[in-house]
């Protein structure tokens, strides 16, 4: 079968023909319906060196969002149909300490010792025809578009755990949220912040199109400059967001993030860009949080999924047939995509 191909560290992945998977022992053998293009991959390919902490060892197929349709099930797994769609949760723990036991399998107790971080992430993903997966990582789609579904595994399931932890500070009238980063995950964002709180959604980008798309879902744009802190302050009245979520994490973004922030707001830095930052408790509003999240649970993601089958959540995709899936991953690392690519093996 065709695949997406992780070679070797520091270069550009290759589309290769690969043996098709069998699923084993309580695993199911998905058709890919789509595979989402993100740039964690990018990463993978393009950052990471051998030994590096975080680096998965190559080769391996990339494809980390996925989706598809039961094709085959593996000895000792029952309860499903062929021709079912369902979403795949990507993190694959070691299955019995106690984040795998409540299925945040993200922060594994075990993480150091397991052989592989995720499906797509070390272990063969669904950037490809058919993948393997354990069938306790599949979150049922019913009779909704499966290739839309692909990117929510990822750039819904992402922000939503971030939101979902920052509830308590958006409950109650006149609280404001702060996105930076309008890409596929802050697309995203505002979307859930708009369907599960009242606050007012404030966004920021660098990109003009970007910021539009946002304004169209409900959001108040404040555009990148050096004024952007005094802007935001100015439209919560002078009192800062009461939770802010950075999905780039530069340095500049961190920054303004936490430049923006109301006394006891919490700032959630979800991007990986490796961005530091200081603190002071002279500058740091009294009781205001900055901390980091990664990923989401199982749980959270058939909540994203129930989103989804609402019609609170429409991902903005791009689709790729196979043959494309290169130039998907060229367009994005060039930061030429205006939604998410998502990779459609069998068209």
């Amino acid at each position: 079968m065709r695949a997406v191909l992780f070679e070797s560290y520091e270069t550009f992945p290759t589309l290769a023909e690969v043996d098709k998977p069998v699923p084993g022992p309580g695993e199911v053998l998905l058709k890919v319906a789509g595979a989402g293009a993100c740039h964690s991959d990018v990463a993978i390919y393009r950052e990471f060196k051998q030994g590096q902490p975080g680096a998965q060892v190559p080769p391996f197929v990339l494809g980390h969002e996925n989706s598809g349709w039961v094709e085959e099930v593996g000895p000792g797994v029952t309860g499903f149909t062929p021709g079912d769609a369902y979403l795949v949760y990507g993190p694959i723990g070691c299955g019995h300490c106690k984040a795998c036991s409540r299925g945040q399998d993200t922060y594994c107790e075990n993480a150091a010792t397991n052989p592989y971080a995720a499906i797509g992430l070390g272990r063969n993903g669904g950037m490809a025809e058919y993948v393997a997966v354990p069938a306790r990582n599949l979150v049922p789609l019913g009779d909704t578009d499966p290739v839309l579904a692909a990117p929510l595994s990822d750039a819904g399931l992402t922000p939503y755990h971030a939101i979902k932890l920052s509830l308590p500070n958006l409950a109650g009238g006149g609280r404001f949220a702060l996105v930076v980063g309008l890409g596929g995950l802050g697309q995203i964002a505002v979307q859930i912040l708009t369907a599960l709180t009242g606050a007012t959604v404030i966004v920021t980008d660098m990109k003009e199109e970007a910021m539009a798309r946002a304004v169209e879902r409900g959001a108040v744009a404040v555009p990148g400059g050096p004024d952007q802190v005094a802007r935001i302050r100015e439209i919560t009245g002078g009192r800062g967001v009461d939770a802010a979520f950075d999905f780039v994490g530069a340095a500049p973004t961190i920054k303004a993030a936490q430049g923006s922030l109301a006394i006891g707001g919490r700032l959630t830095v979800v991007g990986i860009a490796g961005g530091v930052t200081d603190w002071s408790f002279f500058t740091n509003p009294y009781e205001a949080t900055i901390t980091n999240t990664y990923w989401g649970t199982i749980e959270d993601l058939h909540e994203v999924v129930a989103m989804y089958r609402a019609g609170q959540i429409v991902p903005d995709v791009e689709r790729y047939a196979m043959e494309d899936a290169l130039e998907a991953y060229r367009k994005l690392e060039a930061g030429e995509l205006s939604g998410r690519a998502v990779v459609t093996p069998h068209g």
